[in-house]
């Protein structure tokens, strides 16, 4: 099975297909269904749709050498980033605030705010980040967030480390 995610365009096209699916259904849940992302949602789907870039890209360059370790570098850190704002937010609607303030949406405050005071704003999360609004086998979106960036992270860290014979 591990020889699969060897070769050199199969499992970052694979990461790609997938991760493409995935966001499609955010915004399928989004758009069609009206759920609105929270600006910590926000942040995940761009840190996944990152890393899901970094899979067409390395699917079409197919390296085996040290570009292949880039991209598993790069896919990794994305993930980490992704996951660790998906396990916040998943902590957050596990244990909400005793005072939840829904504030404006990330639109406004991108607009309105420096980089500095933004980020410190969206970690702490609004109202609306601690909200369960749909579930599927009982875990909410952040929770399958999560379980999507332990995949995403688990093969960043597979083509980063693995050895790959080059003979093929």
């Amino acid at each position: 099975m591990f020889s699969l995610l060897d070769r050199p365009r199969l499992p970052f096209f694979a990461l790609f297909l997938v991760g493409s699916g995935l966001l499609g259904f955010g915004l399928y849940l989004q758009h069609v269904v009206g759920l609105e992302p929270c600006p910590m949602c926000i942040i995940q789907r761009y840190a996944f749709a990152v890393a899901t870039l970094f899979g067409l890209v390395g699917g079409l360059h197919g390296s085996t050498g040290g570009a292949r370790k880039v991209y598993g570098g790069l896919i990794t850190l994305f993930a980490l980033g992704g996951g660790g704002v998906a396990a916040w937010q998943s902590w957050m609607q596990r244990f909400p605030p005793s005072i939840a303030e829904c504030g404006p949406g990330i639109e406004y405050l991108m607009e309105s705010f420096p980089l500095t005071e933004l980020l410190p704003m969206i970690f702490r999360g609004a109202g609306d980040c601690t909200a369960i609004d749909w579930t599927f086998l009982g875990l909410s979106i952040a929770n399958w967030s999560l379980v999507s960036f332990v995949g995403v992270l688990a093969f960043g860290l597979h083509v980063l480390f693995r050895r790959v014979s080059t003979a093929r």
